[in-house]
């Protein structure tokens, strides 16, 4: 990998512009964003525990 000034300002330049357009969530987005991925994780895990019960009752 060839490391030179020239690309590593350049990616320091593309951080930098990243961090300048990116911004802070208020509180709904943030909150709408926690209840997605809770009722995610909540899904898959009832997926789980479903398989998990199916494959008991099978003598797995």
């Amino acid at each position: 990998m060839n490391l030179n000034k020239e690309s590593v300002v350049s990616f320091l330049k593309q951080c930098q512009r990243v961090l300048h357009v990116s911004k802070k969530p208020d509180r709904d987005e943030y909150l709408n964003v926690s209840k997605i991925t809770g009722i995610g994780i909540i899904i898959i895990g009832v997926v789980g525990f479903i398989i998990s019960i199916i494959a008991q009752l099978l003598g797995a």
